[in-house]
């Protein structure tokens, strides 16, 4: 029986939590600004310039946050004609076979990620400049940085993902397989003497 309460499965369960609420929190955000938008548009009859933008980039962070959960929970597509085919212990070793250049796919886009968005230093984001001059009278000066990176972490993360699926299916699926092989081989020799 597995253990879950360790610290490992209270890190798991907090992240899990902390994704979660993340992205409630931005759907709720580009909910609120969006019917903010439409009603300063069509009652107020003018328009909020920031708006479309804002929730752009809280909607991308979205998307990548949420890219791993999407995987564990078996939501992306996938062909599984040929490893259905296949014995326990065979499926496994396919998906590990599998992982590893969807590993290094992601680990390479995550290094590029982290590049392309390291060129952007100097660029701000353009609606919060324009929100915060207008609560504070100067400018916030927040690096559109911070929406290209959102590219790494979420493929970093989705790859964590990949890595620990892995890991629980070996369980799953070898693991657990040997004793019930062992098992059948005693219940076997057991009959047979």
């Amino acid at each position: 029986m597995q253990d879950r309460t360790g610290p490992l499965a209270r890190f798991v369960t907090g992240y899990v939590w902390l994704v979660r609420t993340l992205a409630g929190v931005s759907m709720l955000l580009i909910v609120a600004i969006m019917l903010a938008q439409v009603f300063w548009r069509y009652i107020l009859g003018g328009s909020l310039i920031w708006a479309e933008e804002l929730c752009r980039y809280l909607l991308i962070w979205q998307t990548f946050l949420v890219l791993g959960l999407a995987f564990s929970k078996g939501e992306f597509v996938a062909l599984e004609f040929v490893p259905s085919l296949l014995s326990p212990r065979l499926r496994w070793l396919l998906k590990a076979v599998m992982a590893v250049p969807i590993v290094l796919f992601l680990g390479l886009m995550a290094w590029y990620g982290w590049d392309f968005a390291s060129r952007f230093d100097r660029q701000t984001i353009p609606a919060l400049d324009f929100i915060w001059t207008a609560l504070s009278g100067e400018a916030l000066g927040l690096s559109i940085r911070w929406v290209y990176v959102s590219v790494t972490v979420g493929l970093a993360l989705l790859a964590l993902h990949v890595l620990g699926d892995l890991a629980v299916s070996f369980r799953r699926q070898v693991v657990d397989n040997l004793e019930d092989t062992a098992s059948d081989a005693d219940r076997t020799s057991a009959g047979t003497t």
